[in-house]
């Protein structure tokens, strides 16, 4: 019954009637205090066009509560100190919810000014647990699976699908993501496969450094080693690049950081890695209803979406419209009352549950992605058995 839920729900979503007519001032507005330009806007672009186009398939069944959803956005340009401004311009506008960045760094102040505003600030997929109730506010959620929970997913899949059992793992610590899902991995791994398991551990700051030379001569030290667990996000391409230029071929997993091909330019014809993420993008996704997506996407926008993160964006305004609904109404309050009743809502980016004090989910299943010269293909779908408690 819960499967036919699920389906009707997102179908219903996916394939709305013809559009409406709307009296002008019958609206409500949703904000996008978002990085449109900028290092950032990769992680952006795709969930800001997917929460989009769930508005226009809202509106097309009669919107919500029988009003129109209009948007607003504002550019953070990819700087965390524009992202307080944006907010204020989007919310000045009369934004009811603000969708924010896909980062706890580069998102978290643009929601910490809606939170002083009492207004529901969703980001898309900031992954650190600490966008939430803990971190930032009660009206402050993400659309995310935590790192938490996408590391011990990658050490199971290395240890259990693939038989690794001697791992390196590499770090950035330019944003929270990266070392809470290095952390995690390295716990996890270490669980399974014994201490004896991490070889060795490094870090780089991919705001500093440039080069990531010392780290590529530790990984050499070592001849022992299965698997390179690259906590990398921005730029992430240009590391990759230095490590297989350096004739290190051992298979590297990675976070939903990596996810999308717009970073594959920097390694042409890259093999033996794989990503974590939420659905593929590539046709081949093992949930049909993404597949379904993703056409409709491209559809509408001439071209795929850029990462999967665009999901979480699709799901943003589908838990909103939802709480907004059992609510019957928009106010703050009432809205942030249904969303921590969430459980098991069958979305677009998985099963989704909330609570008063735990604003982001650990237990969806991901899509794991195998990169083998150049192309990505889908290997399957995986949940981890085994997650740490969230630490805040």
């Amino acid at each position: 019954m819960k499967e036919l839920y699920k389906t009707m729900f997102v179908s219903a979503a996916l394939f709305a009637a013809p559009g409406m007519a709307y009296a002008a001032d019958d609206t409500v507005t949703v904000g996008f205090p978002v990085a449109l330009s900028g290092f950032v806007a990769p992680y952006d672009d795709g969930p800001r066009k997917a929460a989009l186009l769930a508005i226009d398939n809202i509106n097309a069944e009669g919107g919500l509560l029988g009003k129109k959803i209009v948007s607003v956005e504002a550019d953070t340009k990819s700087d965390p100190a524009e992202g307080a401004n944006a907010a204020t311009d989007v919310l000045g506008k009369g934004a009811a919810m603000v969708m924010v960045t896909c980062d706890f760094d580069f998102g978290a102040p643009a929601a910490l000014v809606a939170q002083a505003q009492n207004k529901i600030a969703f980001s898309s997929c900031a992954a650190d647990p600490k966008f939430g109730a803990q971190g930032i506010g009660n009206n402050a959620y993400t659309m995310a699976t935590a790192s938490i929970a996408q590391g011990a997913l990658l050490a199971e899949f290395a240890y259990n699908e693939l038989g690794f059992r001697k791992a390196f793992v590499l770090n950035d610590l330019q944003v929270e993501y990266n070392k809470s899902l290095c952390n995690s991995f390295q716990e996890r791994f270490a669980d399974l496969a014994g201490p004896e398991g991490i070889v060795d551990v490094d870090a780089y700051n991919a705001g500093n450094d440039t080069s990531i030379a010392p780290q590529i001569t530790r990984i050499k030290s070592h001849d022992d080693i299965d698997v390179i667990m690259f906590c990398g996000a921005i730029n992430g391409g240009s590391y990759v690049r230095q490590i297989r230029a350096a004739g290190i071929d051992e298979p590297m997993l990675a976070g939903e950081s990596m996810d999308g091909s717009y970073w594959l330019e920097a390694v042409p014809d890259l093999s033996n890695f794989y990503v974590a993420t939420y659905g593929s993008i590539f046709g081949d996704d093992p949930n049909p209803e993404v597949n379904a997506f993703v056409t409709k996407f491209q559809e509408k926008y001439g071209e795929l979406p850029v990462t999967a993160h665009s999901m979480t964006g699709y799901s943003v305004i589908e838990a909103w419209a939802e709480a907004v609904k059992r609510a019957n109404n928009f106010d703050t309050d009432a809205v942030r009352a249904e969303l921590d009743k969430f459980s098991d809502e069958p979305l677009l980016v998985g099963e989704t549950s909330f609570s008063p004090d735990i604003h982001i989910n650990t237990g969806r299943p991901m899509t794991v992605l195998e990169i083998e010269n150049g192309k990505h293909k889908a290997v399957g779908s995986f949940s981890a058995e085994k997650v740490s408690d969230i630490k805040f």
